[in-house]
C-alpha cells in the first residue's frame, strides 16, 4: 500500500486562496445543509493549559466522495513571543471504500488557514452588503490576513482599519496589507473605533473576554467572528448577538456549544430553536436568504468544521497530484 506524503512547501505552491477553494468550501456547506456529510459533532480537544495551547481534531465523510480527511491542528498562542506562528497541524486523508491512509498532509496549518479564510469569504458573499468601502478587522495575525485576502475575492474594497493589542504586529500587518491588497490601511487606536469606522467587521483573536461592544453596532454592518472555537473563548459580547437582524453559523450543535451563540444562549439572551439563527449551508442551498436589506446587522459565528476540513484536503490532494507533487511510501 502506497501513502503520498505532501509537505507544506509542495501544498504551498499548488493551493492558494483562490475562487475554486471559496466555491469547494461553499459546496461543503452545502453537503452540510442536505444531509449529505457525516459529521461527528463533538470536536476532540486536548488542552495544554500552562502553554495556552491546544490540538483540536475534526473530520467529516461528505457522500459520493472516494476520501476523507481527519485533522489535527495545534493552537499554541504563546508562540508570538518565541517568534513561532501560532497555529500548527497536519491532515491524514483516508480511502473512504477500504478505510486505509491514503496520504499525509503536512501542511503546518496552512490548509486550516486557507479553508477558514475561505469559509469567511462565503459568509461574506450572502452576508454583507454588496456595496462596501471600509473594512475592519480586530487582531493581526495569520487569520487577520487570510481574511481580508478572501474577503477580497467576493467584495471590494478601498480602506482598512486595524486594532490589536500588539503593536508590534499591528504595524507589520498594515505594511503588509498596503503592499498586497493596494487599500489604504489604518492603525486604530480602539476596537470600538473600528467597529465604528467599518461597513464589515472580522474578529480574528483568541480573546476570553468580550472585545466588541453591541452599542458600537450600526445599520448596515456585517460581522464574522471567527476566534471563539472553545467554550472559553469570546470575542463579542452576547448583546451582539440579540441585536443583530440575522444570525448565521457553520453548525448550530456546534456554535452553541463552542462558540459565540454559547456565550448568548448562557446569557438568557438567545435559544437554540431561535428562527433568526440559521446555518450557512441552508444560505449557500437556497433555502434562507441571508441578507434581506442594507439596513440589516447580520453576524457568522465560525468555528470550523471537518467538512470543511475534507473540502480543502481532497482540492489540495487533487492539485498536488496533478503537478506531479509529493514522496511516495510503502506502507
Amino acid at each position: 500500500m502506497q501513502i503520498t506524503i505532501l509537505t507544506e512547501r509542495e501544498l504551498r505552491q499548488c493551493v492558494q486562496l483562490d475562487q475554486e477553494i471559496v466555491d469547494a468550501v461553499a459546496d461543503a456547506f452545502t453537503r452540510l445543509a442536505n444531509g449529505q456529510a457525516m459529521m461527528p459533532p463533538p470536536i476532540m480537544r486536548v488542552e495544554v493549559l500552562e502553554n495556552n495551547g491546544e490540538v483540536d481534531i475534526k473530520s467529516a465523510y461528505l457522500e459520493g466522495l472516494d476520501s476523507f480527511a481527519v485533522k489535527m491542528s495545534s493552537g499554541f498562542f504563546n508562540n508570538a513571543q518565541l517568534g513561532l506562528p501560532s497555529l500548527g497541524g497536519l491532515m491524514i486523508l483516508l480511502s473512504a471504500k477500504i478505510g486505509f491512509p491514503e496520504a499525509l498532509l503536512l501542511d503546518n496549518g496552512y490548509l486550516t488557514d486557507v479553508r477558514t479564510g475561505a469559509a469567511g469569504a462565503v459568509a461574506a458573499r450572502h452576508l454583507a452588503r454588496q456595496s462596501i468601502d471600509t473594512v475592519g478587522v480586530i487582531g493581526a495575525g495569520a487569520q487577520a490576513r487570510y481574511q481580508v485576502r478572501a474577503l477580497a475575492l467576493v467584495r471590494r474594497f478601498t480602506r482598512l482599519l486595524v486594532y490589536s493589542q500588539t503593536p508590534e504586529r499591528v504595524e507589520q500587518y498594515a505594511a503588509d496589507m498596503r503592499q498586497e491588497l493596494g487599500v489604504t490601511v489604518e492603525t486604530l487606536a480602539s476596537a470600538e473605533a473600528v467597529v465604528r469606522g467599518s461597513d464589515l467587521l472580522i474578529t480574528t483573536t483568541p480573546a476570553k473576554s468580550p472585545v466588541v461592544q453591541a452599542d458600537w453596532l450600526h445599520p448596515g454592518l456585517h460581522i464574522t467572528a471567527m476566534g471563539s472555537d472553545a467554550e472559553g473563548k469570546q470575542e463579542l459580547h452576547a448583546d451582539v448577538i440579540a441585536r443583530a437582524d440575522v444570525v448565521v453559523c457553520d453548525r448550530k450543535s456546534q456554535a452553541f456549544r463552542l462558540g459565540e451563540l454559547h456565550h448568548a444562549r448562557e446569557a438568557g439572551l438567545l435559544a437554540e430553536d431561535d428562527p433568526h439563527v440559521i446555518e450557512l449551508g441552508d444560505i449557500t442551498v437556497g433555502r434562507s436568504p441571508g441578507r434581506q436589506n442594507d439596513q440589516q446587522i447580520t453576524v457568522a459565528d465560525l468555528t470550523g468544521t471537518g467538512a470543511q476540513d475534507t473540502a480543502i484536503a481532497l482540492l489540495a490532494f487533487r492539485k498536488a497530484q496533478a503537478a506531479g507533487f509529493g514522496t511516495q511510501i510503502e506502507a
